[in-house]
């Protein structure tokens, strides 16, 4: 079995990005949720994000959403992040919420929304420049709703068109990380359904345009692990957004729905080399109905609990078994690993770097979900659209 010592060294390594996002008001097509002390601005999101980290210890950083997170000025921003002791991460674009995207936006068949879709990409490039981030996060909400209403293949050549200025214009230490999403909000087809027509546009382009899993985007049954495996294989994979669904794409808590789910991913993530800074490890979450920093606060802690169970696999036992074709001691390897309660390991570790060993009941006693309700009156809360 693994050395637990070594199990919590690599533990204590682990980095996991927020979304500025997932501290604002968020809910479905139905209905929007307000809560107290939701953030008002990009600010007040940093200093929430700040608390999560202030009490995990593994969440450094915190990704943009532009123009959601527009300001000013990025590079005070950024050093208001440093003093909160968080930085900014990755620069998410925005090109699904102006009337002009009804039919896309880079694969629009207008060139001049296709130009103004562009636009607003390099001008995330430009946002990157300025905040030090390393990563674009691109997500199209692109596609068509009925047979014959576009050219399908004439849109594949809009996307790869735009793509490839967008890229050209990275800088040397940035890369560019493409989404895929099978559905939604498209009915009939959309333009990166899946991991292999991302994959096929990054190859394309070259080493720094990488593949994002988002474990929320895949129909029911998909094995997201086998792609991970594969895009790890390929050196393509250039990060999670971390979330769960029971149906489509609900974006609720990761691990939610299904930890083995997770912890299968988090495996085949260690087994491939990819648990490593070059694997960006994010959350992309939307919280309806729970309150925001202690949801956010429970997704980290469960990718920190799938993360260990992972490094806790006796990979040489598990190696043995599948050479010697045995099938249920191999299976067996691997849920003893599961059935693990990490729970002690990892309180031991949050304890050793001076954290509270719950950092649930941590952030309860701190008094700041009461302190932000009473001071964040007034003012418009940042919410989904905002």
């Amino acid at each position: 079995m693994p050395d637990p010592s070594a199990v919590k060294t690599a533990l204590a390594a682990q980095k996991i990005e927020t979304p500025s996002w997932a501290y604002g008001n968020s809910g479905t097509r139905f209905k929007v949720f307000a809560q107290p002390g939701v953030p008002r601005d990009p600010w007040e999101k940093l200093r929430d994000a700040a608390k999560v980290h202030e009490f995990t210890g593994v969440a450094p950083t915190v990704a943009l959403h532009i123009p959601w997170d527009k300001v000013d000025d990025y590079g005070k921003l950024a050093a208001f992040a440093r003093e909160q002791g968080v930085a900014l991460g990755a620069i998410n674009s925005n090109t699904f919420q102006d009337d002009d995207y009804k039919l896309g936006s880079i694969c629009h068949p207008d060139a001049a929304v296709r130009r103004k879709a562009v636009d607003h990409l390099l001008e995330c490039v430009d946002i990157m420049d300025a905040t030090g981030s390393r990563d674009l996060k691109l997500w199209f909400a692109d596609g068509t709703n009925y047979p014959g209403q576009d050219d399908l293949r004439a849109r594949q050549d809009r996307l790869a068109e735009a793509l490839a200025e967008v890229y050209q214009r990275l800088g040397e230490n940035q890369r560019m990380l493409l989404e895929y999403k099978f559905f939604e909000p498209a009915f009939y087809s959309t333009d990166v359904p899946d991991w292999g027509t991302a994959y096929t546009h990054c190859l394309k382009l070259g080493e720094k345009a990488q593949v994002v899993v988002d474990t929320g985007h895949h129909a029911p049954g998909t094995n997201i692990e086998f792609i991970v495996a594969t895009l790890l294989r390929e050196n393509k994979l250039g990060g999670f957004d971390f979330n769960s669904r029971f149906y489509a794409d609900d974006d609720l808590m990761v691990g939610a729905a299904d930890p083995f789910q997770l912890f299968r991913i988090m495996y085949e993530v260690i087994r491939g080399g990819g648990y490593t800074q070059d694997i960006a490890f994010m959350l992309d979450q939307c919280h309806n109905i729970e309150a925001k920093i202690p949801a956010i606060i429970r997704s980290v802690m469960n990718v920190q609990e799938a993360t260990a169970k992972a490094l806790l696999v006796d990979r040489d036992a598990l190696a043995q078994a599948q050479r010697d074709g045995d099938v249920l001691t191999a299976n067996a390897v691997l849920m003893d690993a599961y059935n693990t309660d990490v729970r002690p390991l990892l309180a031991e570790l949050r304890e050793d770097i001076g954290l509270d060993p719950d950092p649930i009941a941590a952030y309860h006693r701190s008094g700041w979900q009461q302190r932000i309700a009473a001071e964040r009156v007034g003012g418009t809360q940042a919410g989904w659209g905002a």
